[in-house]
């Protein structure tokens, strides 16, 4: 299995919400895995976020920053490239979508040309919609 990992499903399993298993399972699985520079970036934020309200503490949000880059130091990490971007600035079918995940969204459609059987690992609905409607499969099912 091949997955494109979206922020929401990432933020999950690191912050062990309720759907923390069902993503480690899909990771753990997952021959491939592709992420966008963005990922990397909105998970660091939360964390970094989380401990300067007092959600986490520090050793807390250091530690999901570890194991974060542990993980993605065996994932393929996508560019915000111009093809990208130029995708992004185009409509979804499922609008309004936000700025990030248009991003979001083009990278796994750059991402499906060039990896067979690429499935999207999201947990955010607006993101799952559209990307229903251009053809990909979306885990969880």
């Amino acid at each position: 299995m091949n997955l494109y990992a979206e922020s929401s499903a990432i933020l999950a399993w690191l912050l062990d919400e309720p759907s923390a298993p069902v993503v480690r399972r899909f990771l753990a699985d997952a021959e491939i895995i592709l992420a966008s520079d963005l990922t990397l970036i909105e998970c660091d934020r939360v964390l970094i976020r989380a401990a300067a309200l007092g959600e986490l503490t520090e050793s807390e949000a250091a530690d999901g920053r570890a194991r974060l880059s542990d993980a993605a130091s065996h994932w393929q990490i996508m560019r915000i490239a111009a093809e990208i971007v130029d995708r992004a600035r185009q409509p979804f079918p499922e609008e309004p979508i936000r700025t990030l995940d248009a991003i979001h969204m083009a990278s796994a459609m750059t991402a499906r040309t060039a990896v067979a059987g690429l499935k999207l690992l999201s947990l955010d609905d607006r993101i799952r919609r559209s990307a229903k409607k251009l053809g990909l499969q979306v885990l969880p099912a």
